[in-house]
């Protein structure tokens, strides 16, 4: 019998009988002893995403119950939705895969995309590593020092982007839809890193995507040496200091549909670093390894070694991580409509 049709029997006979934690605990553990969990992140080497993803699996397996090793395998795309689609169809069932990729391209069954194989309140959130707030920047040599010359310039800006259903290109087309900015969205980039060496090497003028995690994980150094300026950030609540004087795009808004239509865009970074199993994972798996992620996120060794890098960890539970995505779901249709519009989908 295979490792999934064990777990399957497994989870049934718990079921019924009603046991106990620890013996739970003992039947993943069986199960996890001297096994690899691989863990897909939907973008390129050096990003936000693979930082905080290698931080987590540094520190993780002491925690999963059998102490099986975690490996990282890179695989970018579409702005993660490549990941995605990869973990929602095609990944083992059996706990052994799991996924790292961004909320844009979790949701962009919402937004009609075809492309999107998968139900995104089918996957097994397992938690999220940080709330986090997004913000777009330039490198200090474009010769453009604010939005305004963005909203104001005669010919477009160029703007890069990992992919249609990143943050970057989302957030791109709603400074141009939302403000009048006058921009382009290249695509094709592996991922933020690589979007910063094309700003750095003058390819693109300006990206979006800069989450306050990333800009402290992959371009901490350039910003404190002033070579990244950012142009606006979002944030609903605060403004971020990291950010600097970079205008709060929530206070240029001026109507109640437009603050649904940021909140739809924007409240996507408050779930920023999820862990995923994919869909039809047995329960008890599911169940180990979001207690198994929740102590590891307050483990002290990981705290201290996210502390060191300068990562900020605000740990989002996996049942809370799922509400969240099945939250957005429930937004009004007129309102989903209108950000279609945005993207330039029908």
């Amino acid at each position: 019998m295979n490792g999934i049709g064990r777990i399957l029997i497994m989870a049934a006979t718990l079921t019924v009988v009603g046991a106990g934690t620890a013996a739970r605990a003992d039947a993943v553990a069986d199960f996890y002893k001297g096994k690899q969990i691989n863990v897909i992140v939907g973008y390129g080497p050096g990003g936000g995403y693979d930082v905080y993803t290698r931080l987590l699996i540094r520190h993780m397996p002491r925690h999963v119950p059998g102490n099986p090793t975690m490996v990282v395998q890179n695989m970018p795309g579409a702005g993660s939705l490549r990941a995605a689609n990869f973990i929602g169809n095609a990944a083992s069932r059996d706990g052994l895969t799991l996924g790292v990729f961004g909320a844009p391209a979790a949701l962009e069954p919402l937004f009609g995309n075809n492309d999107a194989k998968f139900e995104t309140t089918g996957f097994a959130w397992l938690g999220n590593m940080i709330r986090d707030t997004a913000a777009c920047g330039t490198w200090h040599n474009s010769g453009i020092k604010s939005l305004d010359q963005i909203i104001s310039a005669k010919s477009e800006i160029v703007f890069g982007a990992s992919g249609a259903g990143s943050y970057a290109n989302h957030h791109s087309l709603v400074l141009k839809h939302m403000l009048g900015a006058k921009l382009r969205v290249i695509t094709g980039f592996t991922g933020i890193k690589d979007v910063g060496l094309a700003l750095e090497r003058g390819e693109v003028q300006a990206a979006c995507a800069l989450a306050l995690s990333t800009a402290k994980a992959t371009f901490d150094s350039n910003v404190k040496r002033g070579e990244l300026k950012f142009l606006v950030q979002f944030g609903k609540n605060q403004d971020v200091p990291y950010f600097g004087d970079a205008p709060n795009f929530y206070k240029m808004l001026k109507t109640d549909e437009q603050r649904q239509i940021a909140d739809l865009f924007f409240g996507q970074s408050e779930i920023a670093r999820p862990l995923i199993g994919p869909p039809g994972m047995p329960a008890p798996l599911v169940a180990a390894l979001r207690k198994a992620m929740a102590d590891t996120v307050a483990d002290k060794a990981f705290l201290a070694e996210a502390e060191k890098t300068g990562l900020d960890i605000d740990f989002v539970p996996g049942e809370e991580t799922a509400r969240s995505f099945a939250d957005f779901y429930k937004t009004p249709a007129a309102v989903v409509t209108l950000a279609r519009e945005i993207m330039g989908r029908k």
